[in-house]
């Protein structure tokens, strides 16, 4: 049975809920937290490179994770870049490390948001007095990720940075997951942005509109029925009627299907396989999501474990 309309508005609530403890009704910590078991499912696909993680150099309000070793870029690689929304609209990436690391050794440069202590509001910082409600936590916003493109093109240019004319600018996108992924669709808005990938999310109602403003290929990806945001992320694939856009709904998956496994598991194997075909052309990656040649289908419209849908690409 497909989730209720309620149930679905709910979701869409939590995208600007600041706290976990404040939940809508009909969503449950359980719901959000639900994943796909580990045992048997797909473990994450590492690449050829070493990552290593850093705050950024001059805004220790953003991440990044990147390949150790940068000789091989740009004359034998592209370094493209991915900004990252973490789920929940969470600032710090947390329990998302897996997943954009593996997306980094794939040589990407991928730049999600951090937390810095001055930034948070003084009630986040006192202790709670007893019985008073949960302090609220600063939530990253669309702005802020903006940050991490601009920051992008800030160090590209750079006198003495290790990334200096090693980033690929006309490669960027966006992609996150429940709230970010909510993130991940306004951002697409940018000229800067040329895919975003939208995971365990989507938009209905008035929030349609923000579709209108997509330029490039969407990635929509959730967990299946178990996903009380599988409603929302369908309406949104069919919505889009001016773009190349794919749609897998994982079975059984849940909310956070694989997005904390090891790595990121499953999900962030597509995630990956998507920029390196959309930034990298990538021919296997591009098996994932179409057919090489005339009548044959994509690995994932065939695999018994997914339900898939297209529409424009190529």
């Amino acid at each position: 049975m497909k989730p209720s309309l309620a149930l679905a508005a709910a979701g869409l609530v939590l995208f600007s809920s600041f706290c976990a403890a404040q939940l809508p009704p009909g969503i449950t910590l359980d719901m959000i937290n639900m994943e796909l078991p580990q045992e048997g499912a797909p473990r994450a696909e590492r690449g050829p490179y070493a990552v290593t993680s850093e705050l950024a150099f001059g805004n220790e309000g953003l991440k990044i994770f990147r390949p150790a070793n940068l000789d091989s870029f740009p004359k034998r690689d592209k370094l493209p870049v991915v900004v990252w929304g973490n789920g929940g609209c969470a600032i710090n990436v947390g329990r998302h490390a897996g997943f954009v690391e593996t997306i980094a050794s794939h040589g990407f440069l991928v730049i999600s948001t951090n937390l810095v202590a001055a930034s948070q509001p003084p009630a986040a910082q006192a202790p709670a007095a007893p019985g008073a409600p949960p302090a609220r936590t600063r939530q990253a916003t669309a702005a802020d990720q903006k940050a991490g493109i601009d920051w992008a093109e800030a160090e590209n240019a750079r006198a003495g940075s290790p990334l200096r004319g090693k980033i690929d600018l006309q490669h960027v996108a966006v992609m996150g997951q429940s709230c970010g992924g909510k993130l991940a669709i306004e951002l697409g808005a940018d000229p800067r942005v040329k895919t975003i990938g939208v995971f365990g999310a989507g938009v209905q109602g008035e929030q349609l509109e923000l579709l209108k403003k997509l330029h490039g290929p969407v990635l929509l990806l959730n967990g299946g029925e178990r996903d009380f945001m599988m409603g929302p992320s369908k309406t949104t694939f069919e919505a889009i009627d001016n773009l190349p856009v794919f749609y897998g709904s994982r079975h059984g998956a849940g909310h956070s299907s694989t997005i904390y496994h090891p790595g990121g598991g499953e999900f962030a194997n597509l995630a990956t396989n998507w920029v390196l075909w959309q930034f990298k052309q990538d021919k296997n990656a591009k098996q994932t999501f179409v057919g090489e040649r005339l009548g044959k289908k994509c690995a994932l419209c065939t695999n018994p474990n997914w339900d898939a849908e297209s529409k424009r690409l190529k």
